[in-house]
C-alpha cells in the first residue's frame, strides 16, 4: 500500500560527517522502509554536487547533479526538493532522511522542506517535517567550538566566498534544532558529561541524546516548526537564562541597562572574546544610541553588525510592523529610562570565570556621570567601530 501523503521527512545535519552518518545508519536500520538522500558538495566549487541516496543495506543510487549555478540554494530547489516530492507521490517509503553535508546549516534546509512551492502547491503537500537532530561527535565537540580554523581550511566551504568558520557552523548547527545528538564518549563518562552540559546550555530548548537506534527512532514522530526556531534563535529577541553551571561547564547572561562606551568595550574585545567558546545577543553602544547591534562570537571570532533601531527609537504605529516575538522582548526588557535598549549578551565556557568577566563588561558601561554629561558626544575618531557598523548598515 503506497504511503499515505504527506510523507514523513527527518533532516539530519552535523559538521562531523562520519558521526552523521553512523546516526542515519541508525535511523535506516529502525525503520526498514526508510530512505537516506545526502548531496556530496566536496566538489561544489568545481561546479559538481553528486546525490547519494542509501538504504539500510548500502548505496542504492549515486548521480551527478547538474544545476545552473552550483550552491546550496540552488542544490535544494532544483534537485532535493522535487525529488522528495516525486518520491512522496510514488509512497514507496516510510521515511525521508536528508542528510546535509557537513558545512551546510540545518535551517536553510528546514525551510526549504517547510515553505517551497512547487507546481503552485506548498510543499507541505507532499512533505512533513518530522524533525531535525544535529549529530555531533564527543571528541570534537570542544576543540571545533574553540578552534580558529575556517571551513575553507577544512575543504568544506560551500562557496567560493564561504569566509565562515569551523566554530560559527557548529555553533550554529548546535542552536537550531529541538535534537541533538551526541555520538561516542561512552568509554569516557567526564568527557561525555562535559559535551552534554556544552549542548544543554548552548540550545536548552533540545533533547540531548545517544546516537541510538530506538532513541533516534523516537524522535522521528513529532514535528518541527521552524518559524518558532527561527524566533527562539532570533539574537533581537532571545531571553536566554540568568546563569547555569554543569560541572567545569558555566554560562553567564550579561544584562545592564546603561549604554557602552566604544573605546573601553573595544579595548576589553579581547579579554571578553576569548575566554568562552560561544557568545551571543544584543547590545547598546553610546556612539550609535538608536540602534541595535547584535553580537555573535564563536571561538576566537567576533561578529558585530546592526539590527535595526531599538522599538524605543520607532514611533508607535510602526510597532505594528514588528514581529509579535520581538515586541514581547522588548517588553520584557522594558526600562521606563531607556525603553528597550540593553545589554543582553550570554556567553558559555568551560572554567568560565563568570565573575572577572561581568567585571570587564561592567567596566565597558557608560558611568552615571558619564551618562549625566549632556556635552558628551562621539564623533568617529572617538568610535572604534564607527567604520565597521557603517559598512554594515
Amino acid at each position: 500500500m503506497p504511503q499515505a501523503l504527506p510523507a514523513r521527512v527527518v533532516l539530519v545535519a552535523g559538521l562531523h560527517g562520519a558521526a552523521r552518518s553512523a546516526a542515519v545508519d541508525q535511523l535506516l536500520h529502525a525503520d526498514p522502509r526508510a530512505i537516506a538522500i545526502h548531496h556530496d558538495l566536496s566538489r561544489i566549487a568545481d561546479g559538481e554536487v553528486q546525490r547519494v541516496t542509501r538504504d539500510r543495506w548500502g548505496e542504492v543510487d549515486r548521480t551527478r547533479v547538474d544545476l545552473v549555478h552550483a550552491c546550496v540554494s540552488c542544490t535544494l530547489r532544483e534537485d532535493l526538493i522535487p525529488l522528495l516530492c516525486e518520491l512522496a507521490e510514488r509512497g514507496e517509503h516510510s521515511t525521508y532522511i536528508v542528510e546535509a553535508w557537513d558545512g551546510v546549516e540545518p535551517r536553510p534546509i528546514a525551510e526549504a522542506l517547510t515553505g517551497t512551492v512547487v507546481n503552485r502547491r506548498p510543499v507541505a503537500h507532499w512533505l512533513r517535517l518530522s524533525s531535525v537532530i544535529t549529530v555531533v561527535a564527543a571528541d570534537r565537540l570542544i576543540a571545533d567550538l574553540s578552534t580558529t580554523e575556517d571551513m575553507v581550511d577544512r575543504g568544506l566551504a560551500v562557496a567560493e566566498e564561504d569566509d565562515r568558520t569551523v566554530a560559527e557552523v557548529l555553533a550554529e548547527q548546535i542552536e537550531y534544532p529541538t535534537a541533538l545528538a551526541l555520538h561516542g564518549g561512552d568509554r569516557d563518562p567526564e568527557v561525555r558529561e562535559q559535551c552534554t552540559a556544552v549542548l544543554v546550555q548552548l540550545n536548552p530548548a533540545a533533547a540531548v541524546v545517544p546516537t541510538e537506534r530506538a532513541t533516534l527512532h523516537a524522535l522521528t514522530n513529532g514535528g518541527f516548526d521552524p518559524l518558532a526556531a527561527a524566533a527562539r534563535t532570533d539574537p533581537t529577541a532571545a531571553q536566554p537564562p540568568e546563569r547555569c553551571e554543569m560541572g567545569s561547564v558555566r554560562t553567564v547572561t550579561w544584562r545592564r541597562s546603561r549604554p557602552m562606551h566604544p573605546g573601553r568595550l573595544h579595548a576589553a574585545l579581547d579579554d571578553v572574546v576569548a575566554v568562552s567558546l560561544r557568545s551571543r545577543g544584543r547590545f547598546w553602544l553610546a556612539s550609535h544610541p538608536d540602534t541595535m547591534l547584535v553580537w555573535d562570537a564563536a571561538g576566537a571570532s567576533l561578529a558585530m553588525q546592526p539590527a535595526g533601531p531599538w522599538l524605543a527609537a520607532l514611533p508607535d504605529a510602526a510597532w505594528e510592523l514588528v514581529p509579535d516575538h520581538r515586541k514581547a522582548a522588548a517588553t520584557l526588557d522594558w526600562v521606563p529610562e531607556c525603553g528597550d535598549r540593553c545589554q543582553c549578551i550570554s556567553f558559555t565556557g568551560v572554567g568560565l570565570d563568570t565573575d572577572r568577566l561581568v567585571e570587564v563588561l561592567d567596566s565597558c558601561l557608560l558611568t552615571e556621570e558619564e551618562i549625566a554629561d549632556t556635552s558628551l558626544t562621539f564623533d568617529r575618531a572617538d568610535d572604534p567601530f564607527a567604520e565597521l557598523l557603517d559598512a554594515t548598515s
